[in-house]
């Protein structure tokens, strides 16, 4: 078994997976100073409420706002074992970053899936991942895990108290959980931020949590690189789901930013031929 099977089974039997030092510290400094850039020139703020917190700042599409971002959702150690939980027609579902400020109390334990209508235990619909930019510690918020509860049959309370772990890891390490997992934000004692990127992703049979292609610019998305526009949703699921008039919408993507896809192998021209 490699290591990518390892992690993937680590996510079936306990629902996360650790994997360190996916990025250099000095890429984790560069996304951290863009974020602050961007912080900085729109201005957010903390959001008031129990869920995202009190003093904590998120950031959300960040694909929509520099190319530094792009190569997240793709990283070669991170997407196969995303592929492994669910299957490799998923997609990003959002791209946002959490920072968590010095005083902010522990988030409501929660599942990612748990708005969706399905009885539970069930397979796979959603795969989290949390990037971190700065060194995740159980003193300055690091994600609370509750693990196992991927295979439960609820979920859990909303403000109910529960056993969990922290998941501390290096700046630059990767949490990968399924969607089913309890979870959450935890308490920020230290004297710094904690920083992370939520790269989320969903099965491709499942609404995307943002707008990918609403959010996105086209003469942005035109720019992606291949396999970033299929997970964004310029791309048809099982042959069928996500068609435009029984054609890829990628094509559609590339008539109105002006590019030509006639380098790159997209396929079929209409999703019809591999039915």
């Amino acid at each position: 078994m490699n290591a990518t099977q390892e992690h993937i089974e680590a996510v079936a039997t306990r629902g996360y997976t650790i994997v360190e030092n996916v990025i250099t510290e000095t890429l984790a400094d560069a996304l951290n100073d863009d974020l602050l850039r961007l912080e900085a020139t729109f201005g957010v703020v903390p959001t008031p409420n129990t869920f995202e917190g009190h003093k904590t700042i998120r950031i959300y599409n960040l694909l929509a706002y520099g190319k530094i971002y792009e190569d997240i959702p793709v990283h070669e150690k991170i997407l196969p074992i995303v592929e492994g939980v669910l299957d490799k027609g998923c997609l990003v579902s959002s791209l946002s970053s959490i920072s968590i400020l010095p005083g902010e109390i522990s988030q409501p334990i929660h599942a990612d899936d748990q708005l969706m209508p399905l009885p539970k235990p069930h397979l796979p619909t959603v795969c989290n991942t949390m990037w971190a930019i700065t060194a995740f510690t159980e003193a300055n918020g690091a994600t609370r895990l509750v693990p196992g509860t991927h295979l439960a049959s609820d979920h859990p309370i909303y403000g109910g108290d529960y056993e969990t772990v922290a998941a501390s890891m290096p700046k630059g390490s990767v949490l990968v959980w399924n969607g089913s997992l309890w979870h959450g934000g935890g308490t920020n004692t230290a004297s710094g931020r904690r920083v992370g990127i939520a790269m989320n992703y969903c099965a491709g049979w499942i609404r995307q949590q943002e707008n990918q292609q609403l959010g996105i610019p086209a003469a942005t998305a035109a720019g992606f690189s291949q396999r970033l526009r299929e997970l964004v949703g310029y791309s048809v699921y099982n042959g069928i789901m996500g068609h435009i008039n029984k054609r890829n919408p990628v094509e559609i993507l590339d008539a109105i930013s002006g590019t030509s896809p006639e380098s790159e192998n997209r396929g079929p021209a209409t999703v019809w031929d591999v039915m």
